[in-house]
């Protein structure tokens, strides 16, 4: 199997600032097993002047510890045991001082494990790189952590000694579906592109879920046994993927069940109020620390104009979506998805998730309109008027031109019947009504297949189908 799939831009990236001429702080940020340690560990393998991981759930001790015997597996003499984070980032200056390397490449994995109550890690950490390493030209400082929200807060956007001081961010996404694709085929799964997107909707593209598809099973067999067999490895991921991200759990959770219940999304108004939650800053953060994590996408919405506050808060993990529609309750059934096929729960579940696939891969979809070098904004809409005229996505371009977008999922040749196609002018009627806008509207059907014999309906200009989304 080859060792690296995708990550293209990020490597690129990184293995750039190894040439720069002067020293560089790189931080990595994203959710939990989204591959951000392998893509430091493939880029750099065997080029590390010091490479350590924090101590998840440890001590100050124990952080201390895995850092002490980090320094001496690179052969760095330890005079004395380490008691503070000061004396550790003085013993690793000594080290790279030691060290020949044009460029020392320096790794800290699971950084937020590092910062227990009363560490003085972020200070010790600041006074390193203020005033050793960033004078230098031969430091390549990363830093990474699956606590985003902490990253996000306490090295990117600080506000003390490392304000400014990062000069490179790395936000690590999810893989596209065309790297899904790759990586599956590179595990023997030569699945049509059906079952890969049906496979995406259930867990994403995040590669370590990826990871445990076996190839000599088919999709139903590789979910029931992932999710709904004894010990099932997805089963009980869903509280340590929280929990390992924000260090009050609870209250980013809270949130989540109740996006998952509105698929259209909600607004921070109706959020607070659902959740019983003020409408202030505290609430702010949590909303930003979920989408730095890609649970969450805040939507832009169009009225007389797009407005770029009180967006709509949609749900976009797919591994979470999928869990809370069919994982909460304790079913006995191994064969639990196997059985479930083609029933209304299932084909209800993978409409709205489709949605999330096309919404995860707008680049490919402007490719396909051919006006991916024009600049656009997308949105959705909701009427003001009728609480069931909505559209949740259109692309809004500078050729005066806006496509509304109707989404659809199908097994097969998918064409609008007479009734959905009267549904789509009236919403469509309502948009140019309520909003005054310009621009000439043009009816798209994104779909999985193009229709039979190119027939979709007199409405629909362009279609879009599942294999440009793979592009």
């Amino acid at each position: 199997m080859a060792s690296f799939i995708g990550r293209e831009e990020e490597r690129r990236v990184l293995l750039s600032l190894e040439k720069s001429e002067k020293s560089e702080f790189v931080a990595i940020y994203g959710r939990r097993r989204v591959g951000k340690t392998f893509l430091v560990d493939e880029t750099f393998r065997g080029k590390f002047a010091f490479s350590m991981s924090g101590v998840l759930e440890g001590k100050k001790t124990d952080q201390l510890q895995a850092f002490s015997d980090a320094l001496a597996s690179y052969g760095a003499p330890l005079g004395k045991a380490l008691t503070n984070w000061h004396d550790a980032f003085d013993a690793l200056k000594r080290h790279l001082e030691s060290l020949r390397k044009r460029k020392k490449v320096v790794f800290i994995d699971e950084l937020p494990c590092l910062d227990t109550p009363k560490s003085g890690l972020v200070r010790a950490l600041d006074h390193f790189w203020n005033a050793w390493a960033s004078k230098r030209n031969d430091i390549l400082l990363i830093v990474c952590g699956s606590a985003t929200s902490w990253i996000v807060r306490n090295i990117i956007d600080n506000h003390g000694g490392l304000h400014n001081r990062i000069t490179r961010e790395v936000h690590l996404h999810q893989f596209t579906l065309k790297e899904t694709e790759e990586y599956l085929k590179n595990k023997g799964c030569h699945w049509n592109r059906l079952s890969i997107t049906q496979l995406y909707m259930a867990m994403g593209g995040i590669p370590y879920y990826l990871s445990l598809v076996e190839a000599d099973k088919s999709l139903p067999q590789n979910l029931d046994r992932l999710y709904f067999a004894q010990d099932a490895p997805l089963r009980g991921e869903y509280r340590r993927l929280y929990k390992s991200l924000f260090r009050s759990p609870e209250k980013y959770m809270k949130i989540i069940s109740v996006l998952a219940k509105r698929r259209e999304g909600m607004t921070r108004n109706e959020i607070a109020e659902a959740t019983q939650t003020e409408s202030n800053g505290h609430l702010t953060d949590i909303l930003e620390d979920l989408t730095y994590c890609d649970f969450i996408r805040p939507f832009r919405r169009r009225e007389k104009k797009i407005r770029r506050k009180d967006c709509i808060y949609q749900l976009v993990d797919f591994y979470t979506i999928f869990y809370l529609h069919f994982c909460t309750f304790r079913t006995t059934d191994e064969h639990y998805w196997s059985n479930k096929l083609d029933t209304s729960d299932e084909n209800s579940w993978y409409g709205l998730s489709y949605e999330r696939v096309c919404f995860a891969h707008i680049p490919q979809i402007l490719r396909a309109l051919g006006v991916d070098r024009i600049h656009t904004e997308y949105y959705s809409w909701r009427s003001n008027e009728n609480v069931k005229a909505q559209i949740d996505l259109i692309i809004e371009r500078d050729d005066q031109i806006a496509n509304i977008c109707e989404v659809k999922f199908s097994k097969y040749g998918y064409s609008l019947s007479s009734s959905e196609e009267a549904n789509i002018r009236k919403r469509i009627g309502a948009f140019r009504s309520e909003t005054g806008i310009r621009h000439g509207l043009v009816a798209t059907l994104i779909t999985t297949y193009l229709p039979e014999n190119g027939k979709h309906s007199d409405l629909v200009s362009q279609v879009i189908d599942m294999d440009q989304l793979f592009s």
